[in-house]
């Protein structure tokens, strides 16, 4: 162009493109726990882009493996990767971002979330929203206790209170006014349970003090539950049989008992919460082989649980009676069931 100060220099103009999908992930993906699952993801642009996958909330590495084709691989799928992935294609020109979601099936239940309590009179109403079910009909129980003058404590000293099949909120009544309570939700399916939701502090309401005339003094009643006493584990060519006594001290009659779990020193889990009261062994087929678990129990009276038993300790490295974990996943066993396996298995003597 001509101006005042003649003709300007020739300017190099570059085009580039910003990154588009050639190859877009379905909107969602369902796949077995153990089994190999890829998912194509790829983009064209110039300069050409790079691709990367991340899962929606993961903390950290999500163990993400990406092919050639920039497809991501998950081999073996475990549980902790159902979820939202993200593709994300970039160059120097712009970032794209598809994403999709992934079901894995044949896992215990994932953690309810959105728990929510109402106070009312004298009661709580405890709603939430389910989790994923990992592929199976899953069940919830309210778990609640108060908070007098004692710190917080463990789920198992808790009170748990079963939910209707299909609903998504329990009442909890006879509570007392002008006492705080923490609530949780558990899920459960035929493969265990699933984590505690978060915890949730309320107070409910109580009467108003004008109306209501004050109440006669209450009786202290003193309940004692001992835990249950000398828990053994044995292997067998079935499983691992535990053996236990009942509590030394029962002031009331005893309802039954609840087998807990946990593997390689990881968060304790309830394996079987419905062990009648007259029973003194269980047997506990399908565990993995070359891992490390432990087990103890507690006794249950009505509404009032034991403190737990004493732990005993089980490997299963170099068990041969137990499938491994590097055989190929259709011949790996189900996890060690919730119901153990049938309900209640006993060793015949």
């Amino acid at each position: 162009s001509y101006g005042t100060a003649g003709e300007s220099r020739p300017t190099r103009v570059l085009l580039k493109d910003p990154p588009a999908f050639t190859v877009r992930p379905k909107e969602e993906y369902f796949q077995e726990v153990g089994r190999e699952l890829v998912i194509p993801c790829a983009a064209h642009g110039d300069p050409p882009p790079t691709i990367t996958w991340v899962k929606v909330g993961s903390m950290g590495k999500s163990s993400a493996q990406v092919d050639g084709n920039s497809s991501l691989i998950l081999h073996p799928l475990i549980k902790e990767q159902h979820g939202v992935w993200e593709c994300t294609a970039t160059n120097q020109v712009a970032s794209v971002t598809t994403a999709t979601s992934v079901h894995v099936l044949g896992t215990s239940p994932h953690a309810v979330t959105n728990v929510s309590v109402l106070p009312l009179l004298l009661a709580a109403n405890i709603s939430w929203e389910p989790g994923f079910d990992g592929g199976y009909f899953q069940r919830f129980s309210v778990w609640y206790t108060p908070l007098v003058r004692y710190p917080p404590r463990a789920h198992h000293d808790w009170v748990s209170l079963s939910v209707p099949a299909g609903a998504q909120h329990l009442l909890v009544e006879n509570l007392q006014p002008d006492t705080s309570y923490q609530f949780s939700v558990l899920a459960q399916n035929k493969l265990g349970s699933g984590p505690f939701s978060q915890i949730v502090t309320s107070v409910p309401r109580g009467f108003p003090v004008t109306t209501v005339p004050p109440e006669p003094p209450a009786m202290t009643v003193h309940v004692f539950l001992s835990p249950p006493r000398a828990l053994t584990a044995n292997e067998t060519v079935r499983g691992v049989l535990l053996r236990w006594d009942p509590p030394a001290r029962a002031s009331v009659a005893l309802s039954g008992y609840a087998l807990e779990l946990r593997q390689d020193k990881g968060g304790w889990e309830v394996l079987e919460r419905s062990i009648p009261g007259t029973d003194t062994q269980v047997l506990v087929p399908g565990l993995i082989k070359d891992a490390f678990y432990e087990f103890r129990l507690v006794a249950f009276a009505g509404s009032y649980i034991s403190d737990p038993s004493n732990t005993v300790n089980v490997s299963t490295a170099g068990m041969e009676v137990y499938p491994s974990r590097t055989q190929l996943p259709e011949l790996l066993p189900q996890p060690v069931l919730a119901g153990v396996i049938g309900g209640i298995c006993f060793l015949s003597v």
